[in-house]
């Protein structure tokens, strides 16, 4: 991309160089025309100009989307082989070894849960893709949230510390909505598991499902690094992660709160991102 940035500014000098030359060679010839050469020539140079700052634009969205897709390609593998790993561990774990018949439940039930994580992973990333090329339809019916968000809190719920549990969950029962219960289940799971992973260990991470001013809300609240204000808008562009991909600790795609975005426009919800002070932040979705 440097190169063909550098070849672009020179043909762009090139070009500039040239109008000159001809200008004031023109104008040697012909002095009476030097007020027509002047005008013509102004109206070139703002063209040439303005074309050059689209181009260049284009050129560093072009280099931005590179990296952001490096990126993406970084993280995916990253996030494919640690599940796989650990299945493949209890796998050969259970296979080499004369194990009760509690520890192998033990392995197998971890093993399903990493299949879930990778089942979560394809899924975000067709529905993804379906979301952006206009062929997902959002089939919608009337079902109960609480029970949902029960269900998916009860399922990321991470290993204890202590007696405390990581997910504080705070549901009130029987909540219907009318909406697609799989495209919302993809934005219940992606709050609630960027939260756990922008978390330390053992930080309690509260979700909160009720109705507020005559509207259902959900809130996942985390006690995480926060998120600064420039960046809140940011975060819900597709690929869009702070820091590089070799250093960054938190791992993931980038597609989750893309995918956050687009489905609750599509249910006519808002969500709101705030700071949880002293630290952390808090998600906020208010269905209309």
């Amino acid at each position: 991309m440097k190169k063909s940035i550098i070849i672009f500014y020179a043909l762009l000098l090139y070009a500039l160089i040239q109008l000159i030359s001809w200008g004031t060679l023109v104008v040697r010839l012909q002095p009476s025309r030097m007020t027509m050469i002047m005008g013509e020539g102004s109206v070139f140079l703002f063209l040439l100009c303005i074309g050059g700052y689209f181009l260049h634009q284009s050129l560093k969205r072009e280099d931005k989307l590179r990296e952001q897709q490096q990126n993406f390609l970084m993280s995916i593998t990253h996030e494919l082989k640690s599940p796989l790993a650990a299945i493949k561990l209890s796998i050969q774990t259970i296979v080499k070894r004369d194990l009760d018949k509690a520890r192998q439940v033990s392995l197998l039930n971890n093993s399903l849960k990493d299949i879930e994580r990778l089942d979560d992973l394809v899924e975000n990333m067709l529905l993804a893709t379906k979301i952006e090329n206009r062929s997902y339809t959002f089939p919608k019916e009337e079902f109960n949230f609480s029970e949902l968000v029960y269900k998916i809190t009860d399922r990321l719920q991470v290993h204890s510390c202590g007696n405390e549990q990581l997910i504080n969950a705070q549901i009130q029962p029987n909540l219907q909505i009318m909406g697609d219960k799989f495209a919302l289940s993809s934005v219940v799971t992606n709050l609630i598991e960027n939260a756990v992973k922008y978390s330390s260990p053992c930080d309690e991470i509260n979700v909160l499902l009720d109705r507020v001013d005559g509207h259902i809300q959900l809130s996942v609240i985390d006690k995480g690094p926060g998120i600064s204000d420039a960046e809140k808008m940011l975060i819900f562009d597709k690929f869009y992660r702070v820091g590089n991909e070799n250093v960054r600790k938190a791992k993931g795609t980038g597609l989750g709160l893309f995918i956050v975005k687009e489905v609750l426009q599509y249910h006519d919800a808002d969500i709101t991102v705030k700071d949880n002070l002293p630290q952390g932040s808090i998600f906020e979705v208010t269905f209309s």
